[in-house]
């Protein structure tokens, strides 16, 4: 599982030395916060590939790592098996239109990147975590009226 920081100005996708082979990635993937446009869980990742691999590893259906190309798209992926994903729609992004993640953490990314973060690099899940609770008003009782006869 890929680890998220998060700060003021970039998201940070830390690989793992495996990763890091197997994306034929040297550093971790970089995306300044301005760019990213959309933010999309989902349970199978494999249905939001497109294009063909480009350089990386890719086993259908048990692992996929590197870049995807598509028609004038690029979109880095890392995905294990069937497991919890996100989506991460990217607008004015040098190198990817789209990042495709197999992550536990897709609901705490969505959360903290609503949240103001300090300048530090911090886990998405400890931001979350440290974040104060927003709690709801309650809400209105649905209106149910009668069918017409």
């Amino acid at each position: 599982m890929v680890t998220l920081l998060l700060d003021q100005t970039q998201l940070e996708i830390v690989l793992s030395p495996i990763e890091r082979a197997a994306s034929f990635h040297r550093d971790n993937v970089r995306i300044a916060r301005d760019t990213i446009t959309k933010v999309q869980l989902t349970d199978d990742a494999w249905t939001w590939l497109r294009g063909v691999p480009g350089p990386g590893t890719h086993i259908p259906g048990v692992f996929a790592a590197g870049s995807w190309k598509a028609a004038g798209t690029v979109d880095f992926v890392l995905i294990r098996r069937r497991r919890p994903s996100v989506v991460i729609d990217l607008d004015g992004d040098d190198d990817y239109r789209r990042l495709i993640l197999t992550t536990r953490h897709g609901l705490a990314l969505t959360q903290a990147l609503r949240l103001d973060v300090s300048t530090e690099p911090a886990d998405v899940e400890e931001i979350v975590a440290t974040a104060p609770t927003l709690v709801s008003k309650g809400s209105k009782r649905p209106v149910i009226r009668p069918r017409p006869a």
